[in-house]
């Protein structure tokens, strides 16, 4: 894995991270569409939910808001994964600081062509190589779906273990509260 501290902005997507077969680079407003697909995706809408970006516009301010914006505020985000071989997007990784957690959290989601061959866990395990050269945390945080059993067993892989339930503010399911010691 090698790691890039290159800033990067909205014209330029640093690449955060580099892996055997993917590259993990900052979102920008030009992966619009990408963000459209993906988060209309059946699966990203029931496991993770619907966060109601529909058009082109929807999903620039989606990446402003989100990714973008944490980049500014928290120093990570959510990164857009690619191939290497071929710059395919893939889905994204990295890390969110949610609001009613108190630690940032891993979060991951890829279309479905591309589930079930690894990507998940190689870009999981360089953002969490990465945390750990970059940031001082303790710990590391996930939170699923209850019933996401691919999600659960991939964060086992990745050490993670159960903590509990706990049900987000805009939310009335519970998720798994997973937890992983830096």
């Amino acid at each position: 894995m090698t790691l890039a501290n290159t800033p990067g902005d909205d014209r330029d997507p640093a690449i955060v991270l580099e892996t055997e077969r993917l590259m993990l680079r900052r979102f920008c407003l030009a992966d619009a569409a990408f963000i459209v697909g993906l988060l209309n995706d059946p699966s990203f809408l029931r496991y993770i939910g619907d966060k109601r970006v529909r058009t082109l516009e929807d999903a620039r301010a989606y990446l402003a808001n989100g990714p973008i914006g944490s980049y500014a505020r928290m120093g990570f985000g959510l990164y857009l994964t690619q191939r290497k071989s071929d710059g395919e997007p893939l889905g994204m990784c990295g890390l969110l600081k949610r609001d009613y957690l108190p630690d940032p959290d891993i979060g991951f989601a890829f279309l479905p062509d591309f589930c079930g061959k690894g990507y998940a866990r190689e870009s999981a395990t360089a953002v969490i190589a990465h945390e750990r050269a970059v940031f001082s945390l303790a710990r590391l945080l996930a939170v699923t779906s209850i019933d996401n059993r691919d999600s659960i067993r991939l964060l086992e892989r990745l050490d993670f273990r159960f903590e509990g339930l706990i049900t987000p503010p805009e939310s009335a399911e519970p998720l798994r509260l997973m937890t992983r010691h830096l």
